[in-house]
């Protein structure tokens, strides 16, 4: 994807509790020893991409501290390579909140780019998109933006207020707008477009002169008129992480081969930051099934259909089923943890019994220990 740089900005975090207490949305803990961003970022570099900008949001110091100079994913450049934001918070554009202020404020980087389009992704969406294809698509049709969607299934109404697209028979988009469980199937927006830089340039500063919209895909719809706009159909396994149970279904989806591999495999490595640990140790009283497990665990007692982190303890006696276990996390002597996600360095003592449901998992807030009594 020569000629194209990346933008990565994520969305609220107010469905998510405790777990984005102190880390935006993207800075989740996922599939025993990732992030959110890890997937979005490797996607964007195993396709060519050179040059990431990374919009923080309110909470910097995670995202800080997980990225760096982005070399684990060959963006400590020199040139291009990896540009992280903060938020425009705090200046002239605090009234105006939103993604347009966000990009108003780093217009000079846009400018001074030498990429002549743009690749926006919001990292919530997790899924192996073929970038390429895409990118071909948009080229091919001499777009001016393409929207990249998915013919989501939701005959129960589980993806109600998703951003939703319609579509004319030639594949332009006419409209967008939240999905109200209307249609047993409907075209999600995917959190991903590409752009003419140009456009999205002009698109900012209209917005910002008159007003009318806050957010890049409002503005997109205002100016529709103005511009050549498709769309690009994603066939692939997409998981929309909007709330906790989203994400606690995400990391339970890893438990199916199927999703693990199309996730992991089929565009590439996924890259992380690094963490040396030595093999997890499995003692004569551990029992395992269907889990992921990750490396630096020391496990004794019983985990079933779980997601293990890694440098986690399960004591013995103890039992783990449906659960999220994140890194650090300990479980003590004869307790039993089920439907639950534990944050890191959380730590159930012995004895104890914590259970949440599969609509609605109990969540051990970070550095929290719960004690029996």
């Amino acid at each position: 994807m020569e000629n194209c740089l990346g933008i990565i900005i994520g969305n609220g975090d107010k469905n998510f509790g405790a777990l984005c207490k102190n880390r935006p949305v993207f800075m989740l803990p996922f599939g025993g020893r990732y992030r959110l961003i890890d997937f979005t970022l490797s996607n964007m570099v195993n396709h060519g991409i050179k040059t990431v900008a990374v919009y923080t949001g309110d909470k910097v110091r995670s995202t800080m501290d997980h990225l760096g100079n982005g070399r684990p994913w060959d963006l400590n450049r020199r040139f291009n390579g990896l540009f992280i934001f903060p938020p425009a918070n705090g200046n002239e554009l605090a009234p105006r909140l939103g993604d347009i202020a966000e990009f108003y404020s780093t217009m000079q980087f846009f400018e001074e780019s030498r990429e002549e389009n743009v690749l926006l992704i919001n990292p919530s969406y997790l899924g192996t998109v073929n970038l390429d294809e895409a990118y071909k698509h948009f080229n091919s049709t001499d777009a001016d933006i393409t929207i990249l969607y998915k013919k989501q299934v939701d005959p129960w109404g589980e993806y109600i207020n998703c951003d939703k697209i319609y579509l004319n028979n030639d594949g332009s988009v006419s409209a967008a707008g939240l999905n109200l469980a209307t249609e047993k199937e409907f075209n999600m927006y995917i959190g991903m477009l590409i752009i003419k830089k140009k456009a999205f340039l002009d698109i900012i500063k209209s917005s910002m002169e008159k007003g009318d919209a806050n957010y890049l895909k409002h503005a997109i719809m205002i100016n529709k008129d103005k511009y050549n706009i498709n769309s690009f159909e994603f066939k692939g396994h997409i998981e929309n992480i909007r709330h906790t149970k989203a994400f606690y279904d995400a990391n339970m989806n890893l438990l199916n081969r199927k999703i693990a591999h199309e996730l992991f495999f089929d565009r590439g490595t996924v890259f992380t930051k690094s963490k040396d640990e030595p093999s997890t140790l499995y003692t004569d009283t551990s029992v395992v099934k269907n889990s992921l497990v990750a490396n630096g665990c020391i496990i004794e007692g019983n985990v079933e259909n779980s997601i293990i982190f890694r440098g986690v303890n399960v004591a013995k006696g103890a039992i783990i089923k449906n659960s999220i276990l994140m890194q650090k996390s300990e479980v003590k002597d004869n307790a039993i943890v089920v439907n639950t996600i534990m944050d890191k360095y959380s730590i159930i003592g012995a004895n104890v019994r914590i259970a949440g449901s599969s609509v609605m998992p109990y969540v051990v807030e970070k550095n929290q220990e719960i004690k029996e009594g």
